[in-house]
């Protein structure tokens, strides 16, 4: 495993990604409403990306995908292809958005809901979202990948949801996709250690009935086996001298934020 650790000046240049792609994450919530389709919120991104910010969407022509976002609804687990699919009141949706700039990779994503989602659903998506954060505030030079997956793995089991096992994080910077690999479970002291300088993904992928998965025939698009619904978030995070720093910044909707 080759871990490319990043200087002070790079992390900077990955965070202005990031938060691009957030900037565009928090763009489409108030367009995510019953009757628009997904492909209708790629072409907003797409122009907001290209025009706007003078970024690259980096998920368009990757190894052939045909779009600049992932939309994955429902039971769609990841890497969900926006369609003419109009969208309905109580369906639950995982954006991700990946932007390049000047080079730079910036990658993150968040769950959206039409008009009122069932609470079994909104459960989902709020275990989903702790269960990242936990995974988050286990970063520290010293801890390990393990540690990771571990806390991420108990707050979705605890809940009565699975982990999907098949993907996982990743470092970014120059490249989509860097070392380490971080999965979104494991034992607690197991994998390599964290230092200083890395820079990768957390985004785990949870479901509220079995890990079981399959791949759809398009290619891309993963679904439950059982059909129950999926839920997924992604930060990206450096790993400091003395903890972590989320670099995609805040796509909460306001619903989900306490008041101070």
């Amino acid at each position: 495993m080759s871990i490319i650790i990043k200087t002070p000046e790079q992390i900077e240049k990955i965070r202005h990604a990031s938060l691009l792609a957030t900037e565009v994450l928090n763009l489409l919530r108030p367009l995510v409403l019953a009757g628009a389709t997904t492909d209708e919120l790629n072409s907003v991104a797409h122009k907001h990306i290209t025009e706007v910010q003078g970024g690259v969407p980096a998920t368009l022509g990757y190894h052939g995908f045909p779009k600049s976002l992932c939309t994955s609804l429902n039971h769609q687990v990841c890497h969900g292809i926006p369609g003419p699919r109009k969208l309905e009141n109580g369906d639950i949706m995982n954006i991700d958005v990946t932007v390049i700039k000047d080079g730079w990779f910036g990658d993150t994503s968040a769950m959206y809901t039409v008009g009122t989602p069932s609470i079994r659903a909104q459960r989902l998506i709020d275990v989903t979202y702790d269960a990242m954060m936990r995974g988050i505030e286990e970063v520290r030079p010293g801890a390990t990948l393990g540690d990771i997956g571990a806390a991420i793995q108990k707050v979705a089991e605890s809940s009565g949801f699975s982990v999907v096992r098949e993907y996982c994080g990743h470092g970014l910077g120059q490249s989509f996709h860097e070392d380490p690999q971080v999965l979104h479970y494991g034992k607690r002291g197991e994998g390599i250690r964290l230092e200083p300088g890395m820079v990768f993904t957390i985004e785990p992928m949870i479901n509220a009935g079995k890990r079981d998965i399959k791949l759809l025939n398009d290619g891309w698009t993963v679904v439950t086996k059982d059909h129950s619904l999926s839920a997924q978030w992604e930060h990206t995070i450096a790993v400091t001298e003395d903890g972590f720093d989320i670099l995609s910044g805040d796509s909460r909707p306001a619903s989900m934020i306490s008041p101070a």
